[in-house]
This record gives structure tokens, sequence and C-alpha cells, in this order.
């Protein structure tokens, strides 16, 4: 007898998520934005190659994926939330409320649920910096809470958690009490924990390098970029230079580190900077032990920023918090760096493979695939490079897609997918030159970066989730 349609489309559906690679967290297996063995579509949209289409509370997290099950946070604007969801169909299964008594501030365009949970199959983890961590089994039983102190800054939180090798990873920089950790999975136990009292703000999410001589959970932040000994914490190198603010992810090549960072002040050609606080004073005609008002400053970009000299929010300005501030305008960098593996200590010249200060991509982490590696900068500006060696294959190549980029590179089967925060994503090819495969408009904005499983791609927008899938 021969098989129906039905039966046939059915078959093809779960033969797909029976074997597609699981997206176990943010930016999928091992966080490097690459899957493997993937084969998602090139040719979709609102309208077309809709496997399904839910609709979903706000929030800016990501879908994780593991076999038939996906994992999102959100917010209702009452509760923040974990959801499970049917992969093949997109139903929701369970919501589970965070524990959290009050949410924490976030910026205009931020959400409280911002983090993408992490699943290693058994449990999925959840991150709020309202609450702290959260861990729920398959079927919405909570199985351990921990809770965290909220981050000291007005934006809100944004890194995620990070599972790997039998451990749960989670950055917390804010503007004071900044600290690195690593937990026990099945239980919460916090196995190490890291403090990072130098560090201020910063949104980016780790990533476990895995290279030939050994395993580094490598960590962005505000002024550095660290290495630390996954299994107890301890500092290995240190590559100082980077912005005030770190917002996107390194990518991994192989043997080759490549991390990407921009913030306002750290371009030779555009660099804030600030006289001495005594320089102030006198001009200010205040005496030395003055604490200053946002109204005490003249207006510009020092003024802009003064939440962010303002460390304990309370609304004055010391001499420590304004010295502190002007150091770090000082000696903040932007560039797109590439590193050697092995490095000890100092590496700024021992381990610096080559370096670009052109086109640097804000918030959106770049994606090494192929022996490339490639950026999107705000405005619609597309760049590739050799990742052995920095040189650009293309480089401030303008897309039809202007305004902020939020959402991460993803890629796989010699495509790469950047989305724009207006909703328009391009495929493009994973080739020397800017080849432009399709440009979609998904009629939302997106802040979440895609999940690619099997011929899949999940993709989150301001108010649905979508699952899109070419026929086969």
């Amino acid at each position: 007898m021969r098989p129906t349609p039905l039966l046939c489309a059915l078959l093809l559906c779960a033969t797909t998520l029976h074997a597609a690679e699981h997206w176990p967290q943010f930016r999928g297996p091992h966080g490097t934005g690459r899957a493997d063995s993937a084969n998602p579509p090139t040719h979709f949209g609102p309208e077309e190659n809709v496997l399904w289409k839910t609709p979903v509370p706000s929030g800016h997290s990501s879908p994780c994926v593991w076999g038939d099950r996906l994992f999102l946070t959100a917010f209702d604007g009452a509760h923040l939330q974990t959801l499970c969801m049917e992969a093949a169909s997109g139903k929701i299964l369970w919501k589970a409320d965070a524990p959290s008594e009050r949410v924490e501030p976030t910026h205009r365009i931020a959400s409280p649920a911002s983090p993408t949970p992490a699943t290693d199959g058994e449990f999925v983890y959840s991150y709020f910096g309202s609450f702290g961590l959260v861990a729920h089994d398959f079927s919405g039983r909570e199985q351990w809470r921990l809770p965290l102190k909220s981050p000291v800054v007005e934006f809100g939180t944004s890194a995620s958690p990070v599972l790997a090798d039998g451990r749960l990873y989670l950055a917390c920089d804010s503007d004071e009490g900044s600290f690195l950790t690593a937990l026990d999975p099945r239980t919460g136990r916090t196995l190490w924990r890291t403090e990072r009292p130098e560090f201020r703000r910063s949104f980016a999410t780790p990533v476990l390098w895995k290279h030939s001589s050994r395993t580094e959970l490598i960590v962005p932040g505000s002024i550095w970029l660290k290495s630390y000994d996954p299994a107890n914490g301890r500092e290995l190198w240190t590559y100082s230079g980077t912005s005030r603010v770190a917002c996107s992810s390194p990518a991994i090549d192989g043997e080759m580190l490549l991390s990407a960072s921009w913030n306002v002040g750290g371009d030779d050609d555009s660099r804030v900077s600030m006289e001495p606080f005594n320089t102030l004073l006198s001009t200010l005609q205040k005496p030395a032990d003055t604490v200053l008002t946002k109204n005490d400053l003249p207006k510009g970009p020092v003024a802009d920023r003064f939440s962010q000299m303002d460390l304990n929010k309370d609304g004055l300005i010391t001499r420590e918090e304004w010295e502190g501030m002007r150091s770090m305008f000082a000696r903040a960098g932007n560039a797109l760096l590439a590193l050697r593996p092995g490095g000890s200590g100092d590496i700024n010249t021992s381990h610096l493979a080559w370096k670009s200060t052109r086109s640097l991509p804000y918030v959106a982490s770049p994606l090494a695939m192929d022996g490339r590696v490639f950026t999107i900068k705000n405005g619609g500006l597309a760049s590739c490079y050799r990742t052995t060696d920095g040189t650009p294959l293309f480089q401030d190549q303008r897309i039809d897609a202007p305004g902020d980029y939020y959402a991460s590179l993803v890629g796989a089967n010699g495509r790469v997918y950047i989305t724009s925060q207006r909703g328009i994503l391009h495929v493009l090819a994973a080739s020397d030159q800017l080849q432009i495969l399709n440009r979609i408009d998904l009629k939302e904005p997106v802040f979440a970066t895609p999940a690619l499983v099997g011929d899949v791609l999940f993709l989150r927008t301001e108010g649905h989730l979508y699952a899109f899938r070419e026929p086969r």
C-alpha cells in the first residue's frame, strides 16, 4: 500500500526532528552560532514556508531546542515566565512563572526576559535579572532555584547561562558586584565563584573555547577580555583595551578566537575624553569635597553617561566615580580581535594574530564559518575577513536593511543569516564575495537570535515565534 500524503508529511516531520542536532542555548551548540549539520531554509517569510506560527508574550530571549521541545522566556506584563513548546507544532505545553517579587528596570527597547534559557535534555535553566536562576524538568516541575542579586544597571540583564561539560556558567557584570560563577546543573550548588570587581556593566554571554591545548571560558567585559579555567574559575589570561561595555560574544574558528567590541568614545577619531576631577571642580568653582549631580555637568557625551558613572545609583558623582569613568574612556578601544591559543597573563602582544578597527558590530555577535568571520555594523554594513590573517574579503558592503542589529549572526550549510531590528533578514552565501541569496521582510521587529535545527529555522519576532521550513 502506498503511504498517503499526510502519512508522508508526518514521517518527514518525525524523521527531521529525530535526526536534528540540538540548539541547546544562546547561539546554539557550543555557543558558536553554527549548526554544522543543519540545512535551514533560504526562502521563507511571514507567508512563505511557514511550518507554524504561535503568538508569544514579549521578550528578547532566543529559542533553545532539544528534540521535540522548545523553550523561551517571556514577560506577559505581570509575570516572568519560562515557556515550553512543542517544536513540531508550536503548541505551548506549559508555562512556569519565575519567583520574582519585582521586575528589574530596563532600557526603553529592552526586556526583563532577555537572557536565553539553556537545556541539557533533562532540565531547562532560565536566568532572570529580576530573580536569579531557576531550573525545571521537561514537564514543568521546578527542580531548584538560586536567587541572585539583581545587577546594578538600569538597562536590564542580557547575558545568558552557558552549559558545557556538566557545568552551568553565568557571568553577572554590573556597575557594582560583578562576578562569574559555575554551578552544578543537577542541584544548583555553586561549584566556584570568581569576583570581578574591576568590571562594570556588560551584556555579553561567555563562550567555551576548546582548542588543541586546553578548554577556556572566555568572558568579554568592560575594557578587558579575559580567559578563565572552567574547572575552578582561575584567571588564565587578559587582553586589555576593549570597549567600555561588552555586548557581543566571541566567535571561534578552530584555533582562533575572534572577539568584536564597540562602544561610544573608543574610536581614535572620536574618542571621548574627561578632564581630571580637580580641573572640573575648578571650572565649576566647587570645593574639593564636592559631589556632583547631573545638572552640574555641561551637556555632552559625558553627561549623557551620568548613570554609568553613578555606580551606586544615588544620583551623585563622587571623585572616585568620576576618575573611574575617566580612566575607562582613556583605556577603551574598539576592534575586531583575532587571538591565538595558549596564552598566559597579559597577551596583548604575545597572542594577538590581527585586529581590524573598521566597520565594527555593536551588539550582534560575529560568526566564524568556513575560514571566514562575518560581521554586521549598525546601518546594514556587512564585512567578511579571512580568520587566519585578517585579510578583508569584503568590507563595509551595504545591504538593504538600515537601522540597528541586536540578533547575533548564525550560519549553516554555507549560508549566513543576518537579522535587523526592523525585521529584515538577509541570507548570505558564506563566500569571499558579498552574495545575497534572499532578503526577507518579517513585518515585525526582531531582537532575538534565530535557532537552526535540522531543516527548520526558528525565529522570534516581537509578537510571534515562527518555524520555517522549505518543502523537501
